[in-house]
């Protein structure tokens, strides 16, 4: 079994530094897509169901994509500031998605809808970026 694991370390071992862009790309895109599917702004989807006002339902669809960009170029900065603004975007990204928990999917709380969903994933990877930056 150890050494099945040096071979898998000796081919992938150079590759680690590409996990975290994996999630921090998924991520970012995930969010920058969903919002940009709220355009033209201000997006009539949200005001329609949800009730919000005009100016509301603009902020979510421009936060969405912000935050996203933001989670992005976090990590093209090697240095403390990429750092900050890295956990900028974890936190933009898990307040957008607990206001998606508690507006618009309130019926998933503790549910195996809520960990089959899209949502509680990006949640969650948002809470990581939050927690730990650019290490």
């Amino acid at each position: 079994m150890k050494n099945l694991d040096n071979k898998i370390n000796n081919i992938l071992g150079g590759l680690d530094f590409l996990a975290p862009w994996v999630i921090r790309l998924g991520l970012g895109i995930a969010f920058i897509i969903h919002g940009y599917n709220k355009f033209p702004l201000p997006p009539q989807g949200l005001i329609n169901y949800f009730g919000f006002s005009p100016a509301l339902a603009t902020f979510v669809a421009l936060s969405e994509v912000f935050a996203g960009f933001v989670i992005i170029v976090g990590g093209l900065l090697n240095n403390s500031l990429g750092n900050l603004i890295t956990r900028l975007g974890g936190l933009m990204v898990v307040v957008v998605m607990i206001f998606a928990f508690s507006i618009a999917h309130q019926e998933w709380f503790i549910t195996v809808k809520l960990f089959t969903s899209e949502q509680i994933f990006l949640f969650l990877i948002g809470f990581y970026f939050l927690l730990r930056g650019n290490k």
